[in-house]
């Protein structure tokens, strides 16, 4: 697991006095970036979705007096986790919310003080639910995924359009070719796209192969373009811009690891745009390790040795060995 995004003592972060006792930032600073507090939360996480599920079984009799209990329990434990969090960025409170996942779990816990949200409402189900989200900050792996996700909106909604697209044309030819003869499945552009939608999983080719057969051979030209262009053209564009999405953001949690404090266009913050830079650079030195590798190998193999004891005296300002 990873740890969730506290604050660094950095600046005024820190009301604590050199020399002198611990401030209130910088405890609740140690405590959100201990490990039992974060695997405490883990557990309260998973012990809420556990009583969600049993919930959802009839006639609990004195077991539902006990679950009340317990998700008032809950609901305790993560205003208290989300104080000793805010508190951690001690005069500089409103940092907790530069990031995502902090801002998603304040809105998640703060929403049980809204006055609509008592009782067994719907809406307030929903939110209880929305809580087992959270376990999505505490693993990397999560997040990557959720991260590319996110990443990828662009693409997908690029990827959308075209799919849109083609299957608007392939609808409107299949009305113009079955409309008369299968009015069930071509007899507007709204069956036709429905048809077309399903036959994505191809489970329905064969029969609607046959049906095209009966009809006039060339029907096979249909199907088969069809399927070449959105089954597989388009399927493997989706997963090529999700798996792209999926490097990048794997590449952006990487380099926060690696440098957290790293701050390229000198805003005072770290940021997505800070990790970016950090790997071009990274990039660019395995770019050079490269070159360098490839070189040495070059002179190995012609037998260089001298010369590249010249290049090492040259490097380490001329001065012979011993």
């Amino acid at each position: 697991m990873s740890r969730p995004s506290v604050p660094t003592q950095r600046g005024g972060g820190s009301t604590a006095v050199p020399g002198g006792p611990p401030g209130v930032a910088e405890r609740c600073a140690r405590i959100a970036r201990s490990r039992p507090f974060e695997v405490l939360i883990v557990v309260v996480i998973m012990a809420n979705g556990v009583v969600l599920g049993v919930e959802t079984y009839p006639d609990l009799g004195a077991a539902g007096r006990v679950l009340r209990w317990c998700e008032w329990l809950f609901r305790l434990v993560f205003v208290v986790e989300i104080a000793i969090r805010v508190l951690a960025y001690g005069r500089r409170p409103q940092d907790f919310f530069r990031h995502g996942w902090n801002v998603f779990d304040f809105l998640v816990t703060a929403a049980i003080f809204i006055p609509g949200l008592h009782g067994d409402s719907a809406l307030l189900r929903f939110v209880r639910v929305a809580r087992v989200l959270r376990l999505v900050r505490f693993s990397p792996g999560l997040r990557t995924i959720v991260a590319a996700l996110w990443r990828s909106i662009p693409g997908v909604a690029g990827f959308l359009a075209l799919a849109a697209v083609t299957l608007y044309v392939y609808g409107m030819a299949g009305w113009l070719i079955f409309g008369e003869r299968y009015p069930e499945q071509y007899g507007d552009i709204g069956r036709s796209l429905l048809t077309l939608f399903v036959l994505l999983s191809l489970e329905t080719l064969p029969d609607l192969i046959a049906q095209g057969m009966a009809v006039s051979p060339w029907t096979l030209l249909y199907y088969v373009s069809y399927v070449m262009i959105t089954v597989n053209l388009l399927l493997n564009i989706l997963i090529a811009v999700i798996v792209n999405s999926m490097e990048e953001a794997r590449r952006l949690e990487m380099t926060e690891r690696l440098s957290p404090d790293y701050d390229e266009d000198g805003d005072g913050v770290p940021d997505e745009v800070d990790r970016i830079a950090l790997t071009q650079r990274l990039d660019d030195l395995r770019a050079v390790i490269a070159e360098l590798e490839r070189e040495l190998r070059i002179d190995r193999e012609d037998g260089h040795g001298p010369a590249r004891h010249h290049h090492h005296g040259e490097r380490t300002g001329g001065r012979p060995p011993g």
